[in-house]
Parts: structure tokens; sequence; C-alpha cells
């Protein structure tokens, strides 16, 4: 993960925590949902990110989120590894857990800069920069 998409990353999930802390669930929730953006393309950071909103679902009983996050637990990693997690999901059960999103500008412009695609109507960008960032390019 280039540095500025890591301290981006980091930053979202400070958030996410101190939100919570803060009890504006809501706050924590969108937090934890940019994170996911963020994390798409990297298998361990994709798969922390579900499981920090797991453990979120957990703490606030909702048991429709615990059951929709674990498929995306079982999913997030080999979906990032070959590329095919769907650019700008959210990661919450409350959308398609295939239903690519729009990224929003400020998130998008960071990953631009990464390198990472950004365009969910080309399936094989995250692919091809997956493949990029394997050959070190």
């Amino acid at each position: 993960m280039r540095e500025a998409i890591r301290n981006a990353f980091k930053q979202e999930i400070t958030s996410a925590v101190l939100a919570e802390k803060e009890r504006d669930l809501a706050r924590a929730w969108r937090h934890l949902e940019r994170a996911h953006v963020l994390s798409q393309a990297y298998a361990w950071d994709h798969l922390c990110v579900h499981a920090r909103m797991f453990f979120f679902a957990w703490r606030r009983r909702d048991v429709r989120e615990l059951l929709g996050q674990l498929p995306r637990l079982l999913l997030a990693a080999p979906g990032s590894w070959t590329g095919r997690a769907p650019r700008g999901n959210t990661g919450g059960a409350n959308v398609g857990i295939f239903t690519p999103m729009a990224i929003p500008p400020d998130l998008a412009s960071l990953l631009r800069a990464g390198n990472e695609p950004c365009e969910q109507s080309k399936p094989g960008n995250v692919a091809d920069a997956t493949q990029r960032r394997a050959r070190g390019e």
C-alpha cells in the first residue's frame, strides 16, 4: 500500500475508533466504509476492515450486519488477490457483496495517485493493478 493511501487508511480506522468511543455510531461506520474502499486492493487490510465491521456489529448486537460480514470475511482476501473486489463497495451488509459503487472524490484522487484503479466499469483495472504490484511496477 502506497504511503499516502496507508496514512489515509490509518486515519479512517483511527477516526472510526474515536467516533465509536464518542458514541457517534453513524460516523464510526462511515469511517469504516471509507477504510474499506481504500483497502480493497490489499488482502490483509481488506480482511482487517471486515473484521472491524464484524466486531462493530457484534458490539451493537446487529445480527443482520454480523451475518452479512461472515461471507465478506471469507471472500475479502481472495477478492483482493484476484482483483475481483468491486471497486468503491462500502463493505456493509446494506449493499450487495459484488456491487461496485461510486468512490468518493477525495478517496478516488488518493487511489489514482497511488496507481489504483478507480473505474468500476472496467473490471480488468483491479486485476491489472494487482499484477503491476506483483511485478514491482
